[in-house]
């Protein structure tokens, strides 16, 4: 409690509680609204999960910043739609399906999708679409097209046929006001649209769902990257996985060092000599290197990576610091007291020499996490991280791969680093207030 009315007295020490305890609550609220095995689902993404997303879309609050109505992704599902049914013979009928839709917006969608799922003796359907618009002009989107009567789809944002009569990609082109003018210079022709989609299929069989998706250039709160994944799930999810990794590698790396270095320091002798020896040798080794070699050619797994992450640290340089301390402490009168009613070597290590320094390890052992976060965050972004994991890293090695900022997708790259960021000033303010608390000689600074 002491420690706590300490801190308050540093604005640095409440706003760095404030961010470590904002990302605690997400990571929290995260593990229970997507639990991990949903999570790591998500992001595998594959047919099915992402497939009304927009591919490449900036966030929603991209809008509050521009002049137009950048526009939204619009489903519309065979509910929606008015669908009539005529008989005309040989068991044969001619089924029609009209969606009316309200185009509001200042830009062009960057997609249109139908989908299609059902079932057909013959395995498809030959459909013909129109496009009936604002204007009143009808055009023929394509007549007698094949089209799987099961997870069927028609994109016709990709029909070149249509492109070449349009003059301009399809999802352009159908909502353009005037056609006659250049591309660059288009505008959308606002109001109602309507798709009329016509076939003929046996009686009592046909599609049982079929979709229009006009696919918006904004979507959701964290955008889309170019396999339609919500980037929200790897923004949410990176806390926990950033936190847990930093916390994890920084309890087990310091506080293992910590008693080794209390146990080193007060057995001396040979003890000594073979724990100063490995960590010599430990702060030799290319630590990075080996991370990169092992992640190659064993597993790029993250908890793999953790326990090498944490036996490479247990003989870190911090050993050094905390046996000068260990040495001075193991001389001080109440430890000699300790010894003279004839307390075991154990006992006075972790009962008097340990808790003497304790004040010590803290502030390192804060400031030491955001380094761990940084080191995943590092391995990922070189392609080293888990591969079906979403983490921060993971996410800016992924925009680098696509090129997203000479794209200028750069939401894709920005907001995970600035979270990245933030986190590691939380811990930064956190642990430099405590170093001020518990040092007597910077309080006064």
């Amino acid at each position: 409690m002491r420690t706590l009315r300490e801190l308050r007295r540093y604005p640095s020490a409440v706003l760095g509680l404030s961010i470590i305890g904002v990302f605690i609550i997400v990571s929290i609220v995260t593990v229970i609204a997507i639990p991990y095995d949903e999570g790591i689902r998500l992001w595998r993404g594959g047919p099915g999960v992402w497939d009304y997303n927009a591919r490449r879309a900036a966030p929603v609050w991209f809008d509050w910043f521009t002049p137009d109505r950048l526009p939204r992704t619009m489903v519309m599902y065979l509910d929606d739609a008015t669908m009539t049914k005529e008989l005309i013979g040989d068991g044969m009928e001619q089924v029609e399906i009209m969606f009316d839709l309200e185009y509001p917006y200042d830009g062009f969608p960057k997609e249109f999708t139908l989908f299609f799922n059902g079932n057909l003796s013959a395995g498809q359907a030959n459909l013909s679409f129109y496009w009936w618009r604002p204007d009143g002009q009808v055009i023929t989107v394509a007549q007698n097209r094949s089209i799987r009567a099961i997870q069927g789809r028609y994109p016709i944002s990709q029909d070149m046929d249509l492109r070449d009569r349009l003059g301009a990609p399809p999802h352009v082109g159908l909502f353009a006001e005037d056609l006659d003018v250049k591309t660059t210079e288009m505008k959308p022709l606002k109001g109602d649209y309507r798709m009329v989609i016509e076939g003929e299929m046996p009686v009592g069989e046909g599609f049982h769902q079929v979709e229009m998706v006009i696919y918006g250039r904004v979507e959701g709160w964290g955008g889309t990257d170019h396999l339609r994944r919500d980037l929200i799930v790897g923004l949410l999810w990176g806390a926990p996985i950033g936190l847990i990794f930093g916390v994890v590698a920084a309890v087990g790396a310091q506080v293992s060092t910590f008693v080794l270095a209390g146990i080193g320091t007060w057995f001396g002798g040979k003890v000594d000599f073979t724990f100063r020896r490995l960590t010599e040798l430990n702060m030799i080794l290319p630590f990075l290197a080996i991370l990169i070699m092992i992640a190659h050619l064993y597993s790029p797994s993250i908890w793999v990576i953790l326990g090498i992450v944490i036996a490479l640290n247990v003989f870190s340089a911090s050993y050094l610091t905390y046996r000068a301390m260990f040495l001075q402490a193991k001389e001080l009168p109440y430890i000699e007291a300790a010894q003279a009613y004839g307390a075991g070597s154990f006992r006075i290590i972790f009962t008097y020499l340990l808790p003497r320094a304790l004040p010590i390890l803290l502030p390192q052992f804060v400031m030491i996490i955001p380094t761990f976060v940084f080191l995943e965050a590092t391995l990922a972004v070189l392609g080293l991280g888990d591969p079906i994991l979403p983490t921060w890293g993971k996410m800016i090695n992924d925009a680098q791969q696509c090129s997203a900022m000479y794209m200028g997708q750069y939401y894709w790259m920005v907001l995970p680093s600035i979270l990245l960021m933030t986190v590691g000033l939380g811990f930064a303010l956190l642990g430099f207030s405590l170093d001020r608390v518990f040092n007597p000689r910077l309080r006064e600074l």
